[in-house]
Formats: C-alpha cells, sequence, structure tokens
C-alpha cells in the first residue's frame, strides 16, 4: 500500500514595502534663530549691528504622504512630503540695542523628501531621507519700556532650505507601520525687511536672519496598493 504524501505548506509570504501610504506624526520641534542688522527698509546701509539670537522648543503634529519600491529583496526607495504645524516662541535682548527684544514664532514646515532605506527584518526598515523644506515664521520687535511696546515686526514669512534625517519604521501587521525618526532642516540666511509699529517713530530696518530646525517625529502609517506580498527569503 502507497501512504498518502502530505503536501509541502505554501511558503511564507513577507510583506512588500512596495506601494503608496499616508499616515500622521507627533513629536518636538526646536529652532534656532540669529539675528543681524544689515540696513534700513529705505535701503541706507547700516551696521552690521549684532541682533542676537535664541533657541526655542515646542510641540509639533502634522501628516504625511508617500510612496515607496521595494528591491533586490532588501532595498526600498520612494518619495514622501510632510506637513507639520507648530506655534511656539523664543526670544532674546537685542545685543546692540538692549532696551529692544525679539520674539520669534515658528508656524510651520512642510518638507518634500526622497528616502533610501534597508530592510533589517521583513517589517523593519532603517532608511536615510533628504530633499527640500519650507518654513513659515514671524518676528516681532518689543521695547522693555516701561510700558511695553511693539517696535517693529515681520510676520508670515516664508522660508526655504534643505533637510536630512533618519529613522527605523516597523510593519506590524500587513498594512499599517509606525515610524521613529530625527530630521534636520537649514533654512540659511534671509534678509527681511521689517514694518515699524503704528505710532512708533523711526525707520523700519532689515534684518539678516538664519532659522535652523530640529525635529523627532513618531507616526503611524496606513499602507495599501501594494502588489501583494512577496516570498523573499531573509
Amino acid at each position: 500500500m502507497r501512504m498518502p504524501v502530505k503536501a509541502l505548506p505554501p511558503p511564507v509570504p513577507v510583506l512588500s514595502w512596495t506601494g503608496c501610504y499616508i499616515g500622521g506624526n507627533v513629536g518636538g520641534v526646536w529652532d534656532r534663530t540669529s539675528q543681524t542688522q544689515i540696513a534700513k527698509v529705505t535701503g541706507v546701509a547700516v551696521g552690521p549691528n549684532d541682533f542676537g539670537s535664541s533657541n526655542g522648543s515646542g510641540f509639533t503634529g502634522g501628516a504625511q504622504v508617500g510612496c515607496d519600491y521595494q528591491f533586490a529583496s532588501r532595498w526600498v526607495v520612494g518619495v514622501q512630503g510632510m506637513f507639520d504645524f507648530s506655534n511656539f516662541s523664543d526670544q532674546h535682548t537685542l545685543p546692540a540695542f538692549p532696551a529692544f527684544f525679539d520674539v520669534d514664532n515658528l508656524k510651520d514646515v512642510f518638507t518634500v523628501t526622497g528616502r533610501v532605506g534597508y530592510l533589517f527584518t521583513p517589517a523593519l526598515l532603517g532608511y536615510v531621507k533628504g530633499g527640500g523644506a519650507w518654513a513659515r515664521a514671524d518676528y516681532n520687535i518689543f521695547g522693555f519700556g516701561p510700558p511695553l511696546f511693539a517696535s517693529e515686526s515681520a510676520t508670515g514669512i516664508n522660508r526655504q532650505g534643505w533637510t536630512v534625517g533618519a529613522g527605523l519604521e516597523w510593519m506590524f501587521v500587513r498594512n499599517w507601520s509606525v515610524f521613529g525618526e530625527f530630521n534636520y532642516m537649514d533654512f540659511g540666511n534671509k534678509d527681511i525687511g521689517f514694518v515699524q509699529a503704528p505710532g512708533t517713530v523711526g525707520v523700519a530696518d532689515v534684518v539678516r536672519t538664519r532659522l535652523q530646525v530640529e525635529q523627532f517625529l513618531v507616526g503611524v502609517n496606513y499602507r495599501f496598493n501594494f502588489g501583494g506580498p512577496v516570498a523573499a527569503r531573509y
């Protein structure tokens, strides 16, 4: 008699990272602002005079969307757009004019990056990313007084620069992943023309301002439109 032959089990499918995703994130953000007065808005050069620098920190949160492609078993490449909102301020006294101080407010940050990753396991991706960054900030200069008074301001200032970052992402179930990452952004120097506050006497300044931002984010992604699981061996 012939014994029945038991069929071999099918290979265990390995999660595929190919496809697009959408998700949300929260975290902390740190910025550094450095300022130098270089002219008046009328075009008259002054200084340069040290307007000081300060560091700030706060919470941030937002969303991301992107697409990935897995190849050669362990490698993943992709593109991503990420927007994060924050609203915190820091301030510093102007060394050249110690009767005045500046309040800086970082409002939001947007990045478009490419990323390259390596799969340490089928579900754990380590990656680096880099690309363009944009931010929006307010700058306000006040006099100590007394009484305290507004001197000049520049609000809704758009900044653009570059970003690099690195992180880990874990696909804990099919179609869902969590990640943690650190990002550095440098927006370089921008010559910003201030506007004199109503009721004050004088001519507003042009202030050369440098902005640097760091983020630490954690988030979750929902992944869809995959090409299906693959049976690669690790």
